[in-house]
């Protein structure tokens, strides 16, 4: 990687920022939790998808493109799922019912993501396609002494694993202290969680040692990732809010099932998203889908374009919380409408930016560093085309139909204010006005109304 700055990353295990090494660079692996589809991904959801999306952009420029997998789950077995499907749809049977709902809100995740700028992972496995690999570590798990059966459920011994709690730092006996939970009769300890439950009638189940059944949510990931990527892969990310007890019990669950000392090197958490400084929730009415930002008028009273809202995600750092407000989408607007959609031929993407984006995804550098050279882009076709390369490497490489529809509004209040500067013969103000969207890519054409007489202005995105 010769030339290339050396890739840094904050690790939640190890609670250290450390060189990243790949256990092999000529296959990087990363695994994400993805989404649970029984409804439409909304603006918290994106923040991991987008955050890693980079990454995956970042690991494929340092290590090649066929040289990194990136796997991206689907959960299409839940008891929110279940019930979502008995709301909507009960008439259907169960299954029938079940796969319409998560075959319509996976189809819409998908458009959504892609809308945001996001590649497709390299595999995206869906849980129900994977129950075999489930119930086979869950014998694992049985077999070696760190799971047991009780009333009909398989559940993993919490006290069987002498380092429990090593990703959250949550000691086993505080968690059982701290529990303000009841605690079903039959497990062994208060913390001990589900690998198997038995299913109902109106319920999704598949043949098991133990009955039919489905799998608890922990154990879907531990399948998924030791399937396409290994006993031990390199990155494994998410929310901040899955590090216990989703994270935690996966790592369990892994370990214990292969006798590994760790399942993923680096584990990296993207922070929580409120929605104009409050803790998104439908009670407080500031709950946002993805699918409602790009396609209808519900916040702000406007559609949002998918590089906006990319933009305004990343120009906060990752690990940090983000307040998602209608002034940051606009501040992020107004950033994309000064940068030239430009072509990178054969460039390379900018130094500074490549050294803060290898700073444990330092975005907020990134940008920063991105938009001095869309200023220097617009005189300089070489700078041009390294600004291009390195929008790309972003994922928020302008297109001119999305400048187009993010700043006509505020163009046409542009165009309409310089004619009436014309009119009052404040020409200075005019031609001020009319070099601000020129810099902005916006060319102006005057010309006469053939009824009226009277000056009127168009405008276009040059070409």
């Amino acid at each position: 990687m010769g030339g290339t700055p050396e890739l840094k990353l904050y690790n939640t295990l190890t609670r250290e920022k450390s060189v990243f090494a790949p256990i092999d660079p000529n296959n990087v692996r990363m695994y994400v939790c993805g989404p649970t589809v029984y409804d439409f991904a909304h603006i918290g959801n994106a923040r991991p998808v987008i955050v890693f999306d980079v990454l995956f952009r970042l690991l494929r420029h340092l290590y090649g493109e066929n040289h990194v997998t990136y796997a991206r789950n689907i959960t299409d077995v839940d008891d929110k799922i279940n019930a979502r499907a008995l709301r909507d749809h009960p008439g259907l049977p169960l299954n029938e019912a079940i796969r319409a709902v998560t075959e319509k809100t996976e189809t819409q995740f998908h458009a959504d993501v892609a809308e945001l700028g996001c590649l497709e992972p390299n595999v995206e496995p869906r849980a129900t396609d994977n129950i075999e690999e489930m119930i086979e570590i869950i014998e694992k798990l049985i077999s070696n002494g760190h799971a047991y059966v009780a009333s009909g459920e398989v559940l993993f011994d919490t006290k069987s694993m002498a380092d429990y709690g090593q990703l959250s730092k949550r000691p086993l006996d505080e968690q059982q202290a701290g529990a303000r939970v009841a605690v079903d009769a039959h497990k062994k300890n208060p913390g001990d969680f589900v690998l198997w439950k038995l299913s109902g009638h109106n319920e999704p189940g598949w043949e098991s040692p133990w009955g039919r059944g489905r799998p608890g949510w922990h154990i879907e990931c531990s399948a998924m990732s030791r399937r396409y990527l290994g006993d031990i892969f390199d990155i494994h990310g998410g929310g901040l809010d899955l590090i216990f007890p989703h994270h935690e019990n996966e790592i369990a669950q892994s370990r214990c099932a292969h006798g590994t000392e760790v399942m993923a090197n680096v584990w990296m958490h993207n922070g929580f998203v409120q929605v104009e400084g409050r803790k998104m929730s439908k009670s407080e009415g500031n709950f946002v889908t993805i699918h409602d930002l790009l396609h209808t008028e519900t916040f702000g009273g406007r559609k949002w374009p998918g590089a906006v809202l990319r933009l305004a995600m990343l120009m906060t750092h990752y690990r940090e919380p983000i307040d998602f407000s209608i002034k940051r989408l606009e501040e992020a607007e107004r950033l994309l409408a000064k940068w030239p959609a430009t072509e990178p031929g054969d460039a390379r993407p900018d130094e500074a930016v490549m050294n803060a984006l290898a700073d444990d995804l330092n975005t907020v550098a990134a940008v920063q560093a991105l938009h001095a050279l869309a200023q220097a882009a617009h005189t300089d076709a070489a700078i041009g085309a390294t600004f291009a390369a390195t929008a790309l490497l972003l994922g928020v490489l302008p297109k001119k139909a999305e400048i187009d529809e993010a700043v006509a509004a505020a163009v046409d209040a542009l165009v309409a204010m310089r004619l009436e500067m014309l009119k009052a013969k404040n020409f200075a103000e005019a031609d001020k006005i009319r070099d601000e969207l020129t810099a902005k890519g916006i060319q102006l054409k005057d010309g006469k109304d053939a009824a009226t007489g009277e000056r009127v202005t168009t405008w276009e995105v040059k070409r």
